[in-house]
């Protein structure tokens, strides 16, 4: 019988079979204060389990090719979530898995038999970290320029939480799975541009109060006219420097807060 995720259970216990190793682990996690779940390996009970998870404990015992579709979904609802994977198996099961998982994706492997103890503390380091980054504001770049977009998420992760899109159908498949306090757009992108993504947010009821910072290359009148036009909370020019970034980001969320608390 699969325990469906709640708000509370937020480590994923996840195998082909719930047998002895698998209770195992979800008691000593209850034990220590560590709310989980468990799930199948298969797509549908992953997907009924996903909303809340955090964590995923992966057991690998009697893993085969068959189910490389189920590990594929469980990568990628990682990756879309950005949470992380422990790997539990035989060190061929592990080496199979690592080659579908990315290894940035796969926050420690053990290889059975294995210390639960280690386990158990390598779970409540993570999840420590975990419930202090969600207190930060999250940050969507969105920006066809993966270098550029890569060097604004270094200047920004260690004061926010950041998400990365290089279109607008990957900016609003972001937004349908996460929440974000603020989105730096790019103001010229091909297929849609800055000004078209901006639009499609403001039609959607669940994006459409979401502020916008416009990036853009262009700092002639015409041009910062035109951006503004559009309402953003702001412009800058993709010639900004790190600090000033981040001043600017910090300057706006103070604006938010005071005004918030004069309301």
């Amino acid at each position: 019988m699969m325990d469906i995720a709640t708000g509370n259970n937020n480590i994923i216990v996840i195998s082909k079979m719930e047998g002895f190793l698998v209770k195992g682990i979800e008691q000593k996690l209850k034990e220590n204060g560590l709310n989980n779940a468990f799930s199948t390996l298969d797509v549908k009970p992953l997907a009924s389990v996903n909303e809340y998870a955090k964590l995923y404990i992966l057991n690998l015992n009697d893993i085969t090719d068959e189910d490389r579709e189920s590990v594929i979904y469980l990568k990628d609802s990682a990756s879309e979530k950005d949470r992380q994977i422990i790997l539990i198996g035989e060190p061929l099961e592990i080496e199979w898995a690592a080659d579908i998982i990315p290894p940035i994706q796969i926050l420690d492997t053990f290889i059975r038999p294995f210390d639960m103890e280690k386990l158990i503390k390598t779970v409540s380091k993570y999840m420590d970290r975990v419930d202090s980054e969600e207190t930060k504001k999250s940050i969507l770049i969105v920006d066809d320029d993966i270098t550029y977009m890569r060097t604004v998420y270094g200047w920004l992760k260690s004061k926010y939480r950041v998400g990365m899109a290089s279109s607008g159908i990957q900016a609003i498949s972001w937004l349908a799975k996460n929440k974000a306090d603020l989105i730096l757009l790019d103001y010229q992108m091909p297929v849609a541009d800055g000004p078209q993504i901006l639009s499609m947010l403001k039609n959607d009821a669940t994006t459409k109060d979401v502020p916008v910072m416009f990036l853009t290359g262009q700092d002639d009148r015409e041009s910062v006219m035109a951006v503004m036009d559009l309402k953003p909370v702001d412009y800058l020019l993709k010639t900004i420097d790190k600090a000033s970034l981040v001043k600017k980001i910090d300057d706006y969320f103070m604006r938010l807060k005071i005004e918030q608390l004069t309301k």
